[in-house]
């Protein structure tokens, strides 16, 4: 494979992620990066060589790319994306795909029209402990799915503005949500319900989100899965993970920091652990899809992750309802 060379539009602390995770790979080279803080752009490009940029405008005009991150707040995912994929720029898209269905709509539009590559950074946490799931899974049936999401995470601005980023639910929550469709297939209606004390949030902070919250979700499957998020103060320990109850088989995926699947299936003793760094498996398999021009390679598409956004969406219009809202209501 001939070394890719990848720009990156946002240069905060996710970006830190990316930057490590393909200075490992062989097969890309980081060669520019965006963010409207040229210093914050700087300082993550310092031991790269990458270029940087203060408008994403600029970066796609003026450098010869192979591949495109784009890691700002998802309220600001479109324009960049659909630009790219209009280039026919192949794309790697932090989670969740947008804010907004509309949003989402466009940025599947685009990428159906480019036919380039684009994965949207899903499941990257625990690949290859998903690829075991089938297998040790196999004849049974999931009747319940128990995600945990609990510990500190930076408390940016748009993180704490429902409007810019959605906090705890979209930001955080759709990655367990995402899971759940994964392990056990779609949803098909949501019921939430959030807390009212502040776990993390210092008195008069501004911010709209909750610190606490739980998803109850329905599967097509007849299957039941919460989601339990919290978000509190640093320096407080964390818990990340997402138990699997089958007909035959009691499963724990441990996410964070240690990433491992033990449990019972079928009387046998299962012990894993991933393989992997978090991103690695995720890069190696986004760097093999644009190599061989093969959209349907990456592990989340944007049809994929627009469906997650869509539960997502329901979940926070239960929160405001305090009803089950069936999985695309507007």
């Amino acid at each position: 494979m001939d070394t890719i060379r990848v720009g990156m539009i946002g240069a905060g602390w996710i970006a830190q992620d990316h930057r490590r995770g393909l200075g490992s790979l062989a097969e890309a080279e980081l060669v520019a990066i965006c963010d409207l803080d040229r210093e914050r752009a700087e300082a993550l490009a310092e031991g790269t060589g990458a270029r940087t940029y203060q408008d994403w405008r600029d970066l796609l005009d003026r450098e010869d790319l192979g591949a495109l991150i784009v890691c700002v707040p998802p309220a600001a995912h479109r324009e960049p994306t659909v630009a790219a994929l209009g280039h026919g720029l192949p794309v790697y898209l932090e989670k969740p795909i947008a804010r907004t269905s509309e949003d989402a709509a466009e940025i599947v539009a685009a990428a159906e029209r480019s036919g380039a590559v684009c994965a949207v950074g899903y499941q990257w946490h625990a690949l290859d402990l998903l690829d075991e799931l089938p297998g040790l899974l196999a004849g049974q049936q999931i009747g319940l799915l128990v995600g945990t999401s609990i510990g500190p995470t930076q408390s940016r601005q748009w993180f704490v503005d429902m409007r810019a980023g959605g906090g705890n639910l979209l930001e955080r929550g759709s990655h367990h949500l995402d899971l759940a469709r994964t392990v056990a297939g779609e949803v098909v209606s949501v019921q939430a319900a959030s807390g009212r004390v502040r776990l993390a949030r210092k008195a008069g902070e501004a911010g709209d989100i909750d610190d606490a919250l739980t998803m109850l979700l329905e599967l097509a499957s007849g299957a039941l899965a919460t989601v339990v998020v919290a978000w509190t103060k640093p320096g407080q320990p964390g818990s990340y993970g997402l138990d699997i109850i089958a007909s035959d088989a009691t499963l724990r995926m441990d996410l964070d920091p240690d990433f491992t699947l033990t449990g019972v299936s079928n009387g046998q003793q299962v012990s894993r652990r991933s393989a992997s760094p978090p991103l690695e498996r995720s890069w190696r398999r986004f760097l093999h899809a644009v190599s061989e021009h093969d959209p349907a390679a990456v592990v989340c598409t944007p049809p994929d992750a627009a469906a997650t956004l869509a539960v997502a969406i329901a979940a926070e219009r239960a929160l405001e309802t305090s009803r089950a809202v069936p999985v695309g209501t507007p």
